[in-house]
């Protein structure tokens, strides 16, 4: 599976669920702005945060980086809500 047949939403999700110890409870949601940026809104499960966030915000870092990329190569912006 490579990034370019996934949506960023999707790749989110995908690389998302491998981090975490609960990946049934990974959501994804997307809303679309007015300027064409979309926002993807990432929870997880109470004790999985930690985990998203990583260890000083690296692996947060690292995850928006990534999904940026692919969003690039879709044509549009994409900033990354992790919510509770």
């Amino acid at each position: 599976m490579s990034d370019t047949d996934l949506s960023p939403r999707d790749l989110l999700e995908y690389l998302t669920r491998g981090l975490v110890d609960e990946p049934d409870e990974v959501k994804v949601g997307e809303v679309r702005e007015d300027d064409g940026s979309v926002v993807l809104e990432l929870s997880v499960a109470r004790d999985d945060y930690g985990n998203v966030i990583g260890r000083g915000g690296r692996t947060a870092s690292a995850l928006r980086t990534v999904v940026k990329s692919a969003a690039a190569r879709h044509g549009y912006r994409v900033f990354i809500d992790i919510v509770d």
